[in-house]
């Protein structure tokens, strides 16, 4: 019957509503929540004063202090996201306050954040999805936006985070235009397939201008010498070669990468929209980088891999027009990677080789922030990826998706 076949027709539709997945913020967590039940208030207590905490040299003997509280008051996803992310400052400020001193996480901290991590996917380490996208509020009716939970590194620290979140934001259209696109390849819709790239080549235009802020708020050598080390995970980390032991969860340490941006979601569905192939070692890490995201996110870029073939349905229609508009978003999204290699350049390449050039002068001793920053991390990204080779790699890749090579 009619009837029956028009419920098939919509039930066959691409759509972003079962992924966690909102058409406002995309990615974004929607208005996460500022507080926890009263239980949890010994943990908030630290959580909130973690920068100051650090800089006293008070964190870690504060958190041996904490109870060991129960995590089955914490009920709905954005109660376990929250604290998620607090116990997830904590851990880096805690693993991080002293350097790379062989450390423990304490059963307090350590079980109710493993246990936490389990009920929502997500690896007991700070990931994206709690530093970036559950970490805002309004601060005003303006609608500035405030950190919830910071790390050390001061405005810095701030900057760092809210532009990522602007970046994010300015994802979005492209994210909701993602089923416009699929519904008009598989519909053979040819002009839904333009109008959806075309708004999605500008979204990711601006995601590179939203980028662009990062030089304006965040200082190159606060990044290096403290935020990164502040970030930096137990995996692949020379300082940290066998992981860290949660106490009370196992007795065998265990490893983790650090936060990157490779675990925020927008690239890897672009990636997989337009067809980007990456080489084995890069796409390896970029798939492992899926682990730390949300379990739906992760899903929703895996159902896009699934769908047919964007670039050659493109090819099959021949169509100048559809061509261009298919290129012009392999373009920007090239034009990103190549700014975000450019902002690495300026926050991890330059201040290593002045702290090499620092440490050979033996100038120590002037208490040069980027000179204290571990040697072993000089060329890692926070992710552990050898930072440059395989960004250029990820770059080199994505211009093979064009079409058209233009001279």
């Amino acid at each position: 019957s009619m009837a029956s076949a028009e419920t098939d027709q919509t039930e066959a539709l691409f759509s972003l509503k079962s992924y966690h997945v909102s058409e406002e913020l995309g990615f974004i967590l929607p208005d996460p929540l500022e507080e926890l039940p009263p239980y949890y208030q010994p943990w908030m207590d630290i959580a909130l004063r973690i920068p100051e905490l650090a800089q006293s040299h008070e964190l870690r003997s504060r958190i041996n202090k904490m109870p060991l509280l129960s995590s089955n008051f914490l009920q709905k996803h954005k109660e376990l996201r929250l604290a998620h992310l607090a116990l997830s400052m904590m851990t880096m400020g805690y693993v991080w306050e002293e350097g790379e001193k062989d450390t423990i996480l304490p059963r307090s901290l350590a079980v109710p954040y493993w246990e936490v991590s389990q009920r929502l996917g997500l690896p007991p380490i700070i990931t994206h999805a709690d530093a970036v996208l559950a970490n805002w509020k309004r601060k005003d009716p303006d609608g500035n936006l405030e950190l919830l939970v910071s790390l050390p590194g001061g405005e810095s620290a701030r900057g760092f985070f809210l532009v990522t979140l602007l970046v994010e934001l300015a994802g979005v259209p492209a994210v909701k235009n993602i089923p416009t696109v699929i519904n008009g390849v598989r519909c053979g819709d040819t002009e839904a397939v333009a109008r959806g790239l075309e708004i999605i080549s500008r979204s990711i235009e601006d995601m590179t201008d939203a980028l662009k802020l990062m030089q304006v708020h965040v200082d190159p050598s606060v990044f290096y010498g403290i935020m990164r080390i502040y970030l930096s995970g137990w995996k692949d980390n020379p300082c940290m070669p066998k992981g860290l032991v949660y106490e009370g969860v196992q007795t065998a340490p265990m490893r983790y990468s650090g936060g990157s941006a490779a675990q925020s979601s927008l690239l890897h569905c672009f990636d997989e929209l337009l067809g980007v192939k990456h080489e084995p070692k890069s796409a390896s890490f970029l798939i492992y980088m899926r682990d730390y995201m949300p379990p739906l996110h992760k899903k929703l870029i895996n159902d896009i891999s699934l769908q047919p073939s964007l670039r050659s349905f493109v090819q099959q229609q021949d169509r100048k027009d559809l061509n261009n508009v298919f290129d012009l978003c392999v373009k920007k999204l090239l034009a990103l990677r190549s700014y975000h290699i450019n902002v690495v350049s300026r926050f991890i390449t330059v201040p290593a080789a002045r702290a090499r050039q620092l440490r050979d002068q033996n100038h120590n001793s002037d208490g040069e922030m980027i000179s204290r920053a571990p040697t072993a991390l000089e060329e890692r990204g926070t992710g552990g990826s050898s930072i440059m080779s395989f960004l250029k790699t990820v770059r080199d890749q994505t211009k093979d998706t064009l079409l058209l090579i233009w001279p």
